[in-house]
């Protein structure tokens, strides 16, 4: 039988106060957090909802290096513009702190000092990468060079995103700084490790054989873990910026960000509930669970827990951990350090009024089970098809009809007919599936059994058809309108979890009512009598123009990452002078050029050399219109073995140079020089 709780405290991933939250964060973690956390007091749970910004850790330091200020100044900004974005989505923290806040400094201190005096850590010595020039150790990220695997020259030292390969900054093929560009060394440091090996067991027991309800994304990757076999982790780092080790022999040292970080949730408890913060923690009533993304299963599911079975003093460990996978936007990997993402406090500025079609698409879109994507054209599609169209449409036409009839006093409802026995009994079942998939996390299951509801109400007014009925029954359209607005009483309980604003919005237009979830799929929830205010669209269309200005601003956004992504490609093996000689570069001017049939990219050349016409056949179709090269001069190998191209017989090659956006441009001489003339 499942084990009833108290209380629910719910953590959220903490951003990272190094730039603002993107969809991505949205989707993987803060939108499902507070439709979780708004359906558990909907139904009158004692729940709380944590949350906070991560404020240490390198990528900080080189941020503010950057920008030739403080970190404190970086991180002040970022949490301001997070914490208020999020807060204008509507996601419901109880609390949103930061982890530069003096009661987390000590709270982490504290937790470390008592792991310490336990003699829970180890202290091992090792080689890590130094900056001499910068006078500092290097995180891996902060580490570049090649690829053993591939040859990618900008491989980072903790993986290679050109192919994949997971990998160590020793692995790399001459590591340079990402600091200061200088040639890493090799320097000895002495660190604190927690040994994950030690709690490999009770980690296996209250994972794999005590949580196999947990999503199989997360299940998996923890069994995969544990199945490797857990190592040693390093609790601490050589850096100024974060929570100094309290220890002796701790100087110029710093709590790693990953043990300093989920720290920060039972630190952002205490600072609101300072007397109660036990509770929640360490009360075996409490039920806990971690919204997170799948980059941070593995510190959630078994770093994590691993620090409170190390700390002990009756810490319970969380009873889920929902992680959701990634989102992707347009086809590509979300990347902050590419600006390819849609920022939420940009997405605000640009679409004012329309925060619940946002969390309406990311929840349609979830990436619950795998990775998804975000595009925008899904975006006006969801909005213009389902939020305006079916939502929004039922709603406007039950509260029109109600003031067309009865002057926006709704009416009494009269005896029901098996069309009305039929719609409440549907939304019943509405109900219980809607508050079995939110109980179990899966939250796009959820969105759809609420716009159901939309569905029914829609259906029910076609079938009905009360504009007709008006003409001869009214006691009968009475029934018909007095049902349609009980169904808009029901969707907008069944919708405050995902779309607040709008809940919000249908509630005043009912009246006002409090609402709680026990009330869905109740028929008598606004009074008969009762004066319904002025009826307003709930959304309106999103024009194509406006969807044009995202996807031009995301055709900017790649061609500027392009531009600043490409280098001319590594020199060639050297060559000896004769081997060089061999090749017979000649000039050519082009008598006729025309396209090749069925082959898109490849023009037929009629070429003079001088001597005879020759045919060359050359791959730069997509570059020029055939007319645009007719009586031009070009450079051509002569002395290559004859091929056959698409039946063609080529008889040598068009040399081109390749620009930096992968356009191609033929190799030509300055001035006029005789056909056949030798490119010394």
């Amino acid at each position: 039988m499942e084990k009833k709780f108290k209380r629910t405290l719910i953590t959220t991933a903490l951003p990272y106060a190094n730039g603002p939250v993107h969809i991505g964060h949205l989707a993987g973690v803060y939108v499902p957090a507070d439709i979780y956390a708004r359906y558990m007091r909907l139904k009158g749970e004692d729940v709380i909802m944590i949350g906070g910004s991560d404020e240490h850790g390198v990528p900080i330091t080189l941020r503010a290096r950057k920008e030739g200020i403080t970190p404190q100044e970086v991180v002040d900004r970022y949490h301001a513009i997070i914490r208020d974005s999020l807060h204008d989505l509507g996601v419901s923290f109880d609390i949103y702190s930061r982890t530069t806040s003096p009661l987390h400094h000590k709270t982490a201190s504290e937790f470390f000092r008592h792991l310490y005096d336990k003699g829970e850590f180890t202290r091992q010595t090792s080689m890590q990468p130094y900056d001499e020039s910068a006078g500092q150790f290097l995180a891996d990220r902060y580490v570049t060079g090649t690829c053993p695997k591939c040859g990618n020259e900008h491989a980072y030292g903790d993986q290679c995103e050109a192919c994949g390969t997971s990998l160590n900054a020793t692995d790399l093929i001459n590591p340079r700084s990402a600091l200061t560009n200088a040639p890493v060394t090799m320097r000895e440091t002495t660190h604190w490790y927690l040994p994950l090996n030690k709690w490999e067991d009770k980690l296996r027991s209250w994972i794999l054989d005590g949580h196999k309800e947990w999503k199989t994304n997360v299940y998996g990757q923890c069994k995969s873990w544990i199945d490797m076999g857990l190592q040693p982790r390093a609790v601490s780092r050589d850096l100024d910026w974060g929570v100094p080790v309290p220890v002796e022999g701790g100087e110029g040292k710093v709590l790693y960000v990953w043990f300093d970080a989920p720290i920060g949730y039972i630190s952002n408890t205490k600072e609101l509930l300072p007397d109660t913060w036990e509770t929640y923690w360490k009360d075996p009533e409490t039920r806990i669970i971690n919204f997170i993304g799948k980059d941070n299963i593995v510190f959630h599911c078994i770093v994590f827990p691993a620090m409170l079975m190390a700390y002990g003093d009756g810490f319970q460990l969380p009873d889920n951990v929902p992680a959701n996978e990634f989102l992707n936007l347009e086809g590509d990997k979300i990347s902050t350090s590419r600006n390819w993402a849609v920022w939420l406090h940009e997405y605000l500025a640009d679409f004012p009024g329309k925060q619940d079609v946002l969390r309406y698409v990311l929840t349609a879109n979830a990436p619950e089970t795998k990775d998804n994507d975000f595009t925008w054209t899904d975006f006006q599609a969801r909005n213009n098809n389902e939020l305006v169209a079916i939502l929004g449409n039922f709603v406007n036409r039950a509260m029109v009809l109600v003031h067309k009839y009865f002057d926006g006093t709704l009416p009494a409802a009269g005896a029901l007919t098996d069309k009305e026995t039929a719609l409440i009994a549907e939304v019943e079942a509405v109900k219980g599936r809607l508050s079995e998939a939110l109980d179990t996390f899966h939250f796009r299951e959820a969105l759809r059994e609420a716009m159901e509801l939309a569905r029914l109400g829609n259906r029910y007014l076609q079938e009905t058809e009360p504009w007709k009925v008006a003409k001869t029954d009214m006691d009968r359209t009475a029934t018909i309108l007095n049902t349609a607005i009980q169904l808009c009483a029901n969707i907008a309980i069944a919708f405050e979890p995902f779309l607040p604003f709008m809940s919000e919005r249908l509630l005043k237009m009912l009246g006002g009512k409090t609402i709680t979830w026990d009330m869905l799929g109740c028929f008598d929830l606004v009074a008969a009598g009762a004066t319904l205010g002025k009826p307003e669209l709930l959304f309106d269309k999103i024009e194509d123009s406006t969807i044009q200005a995202q996807l031009d601003r995301l055709a900017a956004i790649k061609e500027e990452n392009r531009k600043n992504a490409w280098r001319p490609e590594p020199q060639a093996p050297d060559v000896d002078f004769d081997t060089f000689m061999k090749a017979d570069l000649r000039v050519g001017t082009v008598l006729e050029c025309q396209k090749v049939p069925k082959a898109d990219k490849l023009l037929r050349f009629l070429i003079d050399d001088g001597m005879e016409q020759r045919t060359i056949v050359s791959g730069i179709a997509a570059h020029y219109k055939p007319e645009e090269l007719v009586g031009k001069q070009v450079v051509f190998i002569a002395n290559l073995p004859p091929r056959k191209l698409r039946g063609i017989t080529s008889q040598g090659m068009i040399l081109s140079a390749e620009n930096s956006d992968g356009s191609l441009s033929v190799i030509t001489t300055s001035r006029p020089v005789a056909p056949g003339a030798s490119v010394k």
